[in-house]
């Protein structure tokens, strides 16, 4: 057993997790979205992505592309909810745009896992 493999693949799968757990629930309502949660998500992708930087394959190449997008869009999501909970109550519009962005970034996650699952699968032992 390749621990690297189980460590990459536990962090790959746990950001993606982490990410649907936010991005399900309605919308437009901020009760269903924890920022914790949110943090959480952003903090385990970044981990991710790095586990992804020193793989020198062309599908290391998609993976890490893949990640970046995800934590792009999450310190996105991060920032908006930053700025908009610090001067006001998030209403229905902002909450949807900061879900949105992690919809975003949970697309990137499923691209991502989607490879690496490929990947291991095409693996000679």
């Amino acid at each position: 057993m390749n621990l690297q493999k189980v460590i990459s693949g536990f962090f790959f799968i746990l950001a993606m997790t982490l990410n649907f757990g936010f991005f399900y629930g309605d919308i437009h309502n901020p009760a269903m979205h924890s920022s914790y949660e949110l943090f959480a998500a952003l903090v385990i992708s970044l981990i991710a992505t790095v586990l992804k930087i020193g793989d020198k394959t062309q599908i290391g190449s998609v993976l890490l592309a893949s990640s970046l997008v995800a934590d792009i869009q999450l310190i996105a999501a991060v920032i908006v909810w930053t700025v908009v909970g610090i001067n006001s109550t998030l209403d229905a519009g902002t909450m949807s745009t900061i879900v949105s962005l992690s919809g975003g970034a949970f697309l990137a996650n499923i691209t991502s896992v989607i490879l690496y699952i490929g990947e291991t699968l095409k693996s000679k032992r």
